[in-house]
């Protein structure tokens, strides 16, 4: 009954087709490549970028450091394809700076993607490509947002993906600070941050004019804060101390799928099938958690790390598995449409994720393809015309949810031609 239920489901989704899709700045360049985390081609699974070796970091490095980058996907065609990759440098509104190449980068752009291997003892077959950076053919010299482009190297040159990271110097330092949120109907919802910005030994003309913030909460930049300018100068201290400006809602500990293991079925899976090319996962019928009474516990703020309980190279032995999620609803939703969001959809409305109604069941579905690992996610909601989700339907707030929040200082002096990150920060809302 249940492969049934997986089979209708997946005919199903096979008509359902969506084409509102959010993103965090939806900015197209003249050649048709965004400014923010895009994947162009559908063939492309399984994104990562972090600092090397800190798979739950994000895509933030020292301009000073030794560290690197590491950018890595999965392409589920069989053959090796010729991958390049290009470096640009950007304002603080993610568009392309006045600098030319030769002023931010130390080396030559657009090389090869040469650092590839082969999936290995998976029934569904891809090939694993990996990039670091920094390295030794290309080094940039300033620090700031910068976009990294993967093409095809074909005659058209066709993109494949879009990812931000940003680059940072050591020059101030941030002393964030939790406040109860000013208003009171959003005391038990929301989270409010004040922070206070030392630039001692630097000389800031003017600092309203040559400073701004920009503030993260789990690495999104789709509800970021962003333009926020100090509020008045106390000496050598940048003073950000509004009221409900730089706020939060506070969401819910997230919702996981844990499939790092086919053999032995993770809490929360209620049937684990293989079929001929993918794993069939069935999760555990699950319910709205808006009005529920809040429940701490450890997870990992939205993202995502691709793992293997039995084998030692989950990049390359990890399977793919179709995973149907049921989310209960009594009946359909009038003029609203839901969708599974997280970091493994770019915080982006996507088709895949997209759920359709099954009244065989009364729930909610979709059937995502996912490669075996630890997923964190919530359900969320958009009305057909709207061009904002909410996750207000089915997750609701609650102020003492665990969250972590990145603050980005950008400096550009008088006469300067591109935006400086001076400072950066990320703290956990239970530091406080």
């Amino acid at each position: 009954m249940i492969r049934q239920t997986i089979f209708l489901v997946f005919a199903l989704l096979q008509f359902s087709a969506c084409n509102n899709k959010l993103s965090a700045a939806p900015v197209n360049t003249d050649d048709g490549l965004k400014n923010y985390d895009y994947i162009y081609q559908d063939n492309i699974k399984s994104v990562k970028f972090h600092l090397d070796g800190v798979f739950l970091s994000y895509p933030i490095i020292d301009l000073n450091s030794n560290g690197q980058l590491v950018l890595s996907f999965d392409d589920m065609n069989e053959d090796v394809m010729d991958y390049t990759y290009t470096i640009v440098h950007c304002d603080k509104d993610w568009t392309a700076s006045d600098l030319d190449e030769i002023d931010y980068l130390d080396g030559f752009n657009g090389e090869r993607v040469d650092n590839y291997d082969f999936s290995f003892n998976t029934l569904t077959e891809y090939t694993h490509y990996r990039i670091l950076l920094p390295n030794e053919d290309l080094r940039w010299m300033v620090s700031g947002n910068y976009l990294v482009h993967i093409f095809e190297d074909d005659e058209d040159k066709r993109p494949v993906l879009t990812r931000r990271f940003m680059v940072t110097e050591s020059i101030m330092r941030i002393i964030p600070n939790f406040v109860p949120p000013s208003r009171a109907n959003k005391y038990r919802s929301h989270q409010e941050i004040d922070f206070v910005v030392n630039f001692k030994g630097q000389s800031i003309a003017n600092p309203r004019r040559e400073i701004s913030a920009s503030i993260l909460q789990n690495g999104r930049w789709d509800n970021a804060v962003t333009e926020v300018l100090p509020m008045f100068t106390r000496q050598e201290d940048l003073i950000y101390d509004y009221q409900d400006k730089i706020i939060f809602p506070a969401g819910k500990e997230f919702r996981f799928m844990d499939i790092r293991s086919f053999r032995y079925p993770r809490q929360g899976l209620a049937d684990v099938q293989r079929d001929d090319q993918y794993w069939d996962v069935v999760a555990k019928l699950q319910e709205t958690r808006a009005f529920e009474t809040f429940e701490s516990y450890n997870d990992i703020n939205g993202k995502f790390v691709i793992e293997h309980m039995e084998q030692n190279r989950p990049n390359l032995e990890g399977d793919y598995a179709k995973v149907l999620f049921p989310l209960k609803v009594s009946q359909p939703l009038e003029g609203k449409s839901i969708y599974i969001i997280g970091d493994m959809t770019d915080w982006q409305l996507k088709d895949e994720f997209k759920m359709v109604y099954n009244p065989a069941i009364g729930a909610y579905v979709a059937q995502p393809i996912l490669k075996q690992g630890f997923y964190n996610y919530y359900y969320v909601t958009i009305d057909e015309d709207g061009k904002e989700y909410t996750h207000d339907e089915f997750e609701g707030d609650w102020h003492l949810t665990e969250n972590d929040y990145t603050i980005l200082i950008y400096y550009r002096p008088f006469g300067q031609r591109y935006d400086r990150i001076v400072a950066a920060r990320t703290f956990n809302s239970n530091d406080n």
